[in-house]
């Protein structure tokens, strides 16, 4: 049945059937091809049971968090805030892209919402100083990933509830690949804005016409802050987290930037609630479609035989990068989380690696495939708002690959990447 299934789901996909339906109609095809129609009833509680975890209430509250914190201000404030401290440098517009990406992502926790957010407010500005092009879009691609490894992490928050792990400690864990990555984007911008002599974008005027607005920032880019404060404490859990960056970004709307009216409440409510209810048809369709695998014992399959013909451990790391690196390139982050955790954590048990760097590691990994082709979401966001061709944009995220590819090696063969925060 597993095999069915398999080859259903990938013809499927090949087909640009949306994701979550994919997965429904080959987990049903599959059982009807095996003829299996007693499986029914266990197929209905396998949609509905993955639902039911409390920690899964705080998905929808950090996307509403986000999406009422940018809803406002707080993004022009983000941008001048960007200016001020690298609009100087040459090609100022790319490091600002990259800084505010690092800061967007402690609000937002989603990179496609990061490369539409900064993308619209940059992407244009850049075009008309002459940047290259493909250049700006590729940039805006790559370092929108940056989101989904600054807490509140929304992929890292479903790998958490997949594999049972500590969801504040994935946070944490987070943090520094989520930093490391920032820098070494920031230092091939440094690179090539000094070869290709871009110009520089200060702020007008400094910090002198903008020591008012910084008040203004600081209180939204504090929030991240008060996460991971919140997260090390170890005292509340990360659903009355969630619900406390709900109310912080509320409270800092409407009382401090006095921007947030009843009309933009009620919108960042419909949109988060359209935004969860796609996340939660991936999880019920991953849900059966995981059922299906452990009933025939795939995961323990899968498990011994990568074990018996890779006996050294770095060989198998190493294989399961590549296999995350092709699946990413064909299958969303949340989706690929959500199949291959439950395979992955078996083996890591097996060779001493930790699930909350297997964790990591793995949404590093398929980050990398949101801007990579054919399904690159934050790519195809970013080329649709410069208007160029995919090819040229590519041609432009050779070397921010590299640079992806050595920090997957760290967080992959360094656990203190991931430890030295816990």
């Amino acid at each position: 049945m597993s095999i069915y299934a398999g080859l259903y789901f990938l013809v499927l996909l090949f087909l640009s059937v949306p994701v979550a339906h994919a997965l429904f109609i080959a987990a049903s095809a599959g059982m009807v091809t095996i003829g299996k129609s007693y499986m029914l009833g266990q197929t209905i509680i396998s949609l509905y049971d993955p639902t039911q975890s409390f920690p899964m209430i705080a998905i929808p509250f950090f996307i509403l968090a986000g999406d009422l914190m940018m809803s406002g201000r707080f993004g022009d404030y983000l941008i001048k805030f960007s200016k001020l401290v690298v609009g100087h440098l040459k090609g100022g517009l790319a490091q600002v892209s990259v800084l505010g990406s690092l800061l967007f992502g402690g609000v937002s926790g989603s990179a496609v919402a990061d490369a539409s957010a900064l993308g619209n407010a940059i992407i244009p500005v850049q075009k008309k100083e002459g940047y290259p092009p493909g250049y700006p879009a590729a940039v805006n691609a790559a370092s929108s990933t940056i989101s989904v490894l600054i807490p509140p992490s929304i992929p890292l928050i479903l790998y958490g509830l997949v594999a049972e792990v500590s969801i504040p400690k994935l946070f944490i864990a987070g943090i520094l690949p989520g930093i490391l990555l920032a820098v070494s984007i920031f230092l091939i911008c440094f690179v090539i804005n000094s070869r290709k002599d871009l110009p520089r974008s200060p702020l007008p005027g400094g910090f002198k016409t903008f020591r008012q607005d910084i008040f203004k920032a600081f209180p939204a880019m504090l929030m991240p802050v008060l996460i991971i404060v919140l997260a090390r404490g170890g005292v509340v859990t990360p659903t009355e987290i969630s619900v406390f960056a709900v109310a912080y970004a509320l409270f800092v709307g409407i009382f401090i930037y006095r921007d947030l009216t009843v009309a933009i409440i009620l919108r960042c409510i419909l949109t988060s609630g359209m935004m969860t209810g796609v996340i939660m048809l991936v999880i019920m369709g991953s849900g059966v479609l995981q059922w299906i695998l452990s009933a025939e014992s795939v995961p323990e399959n899968l498990s011994a035989w990568i074990l018996s013909a890779l006996q050294s451990k770095w060989l198998i790391i190493i294989a399961m990068n590549v296999l995350l690196i092709v699946i990413g390139t064909f299958l969303d982050l949340p989706a690929a989380v959500l199949l291959l955790a439950p395979i992955f954590i078996g083996v890591a048990g097996e060779i001493g690696l930790d699930p909350i760097q297997l964790g990591v590691m793995m949404v590093v990994n398929l980050a990398i495939g949101l801007y990579t082709p054919p399904v690159g979401t934050t790519l195809f966001v970013s080329i649709s708002i410069e208007r160029v061709s995919m090819g040229k944009a590519v041609m432009e995220l050779l070397p921010f690959y590299l640079a992806a590819i050595v920090i997957l090696a760290l967080v992959s063969f360094v656990p203190a990447i991931t430890s030295v925060l816990l």
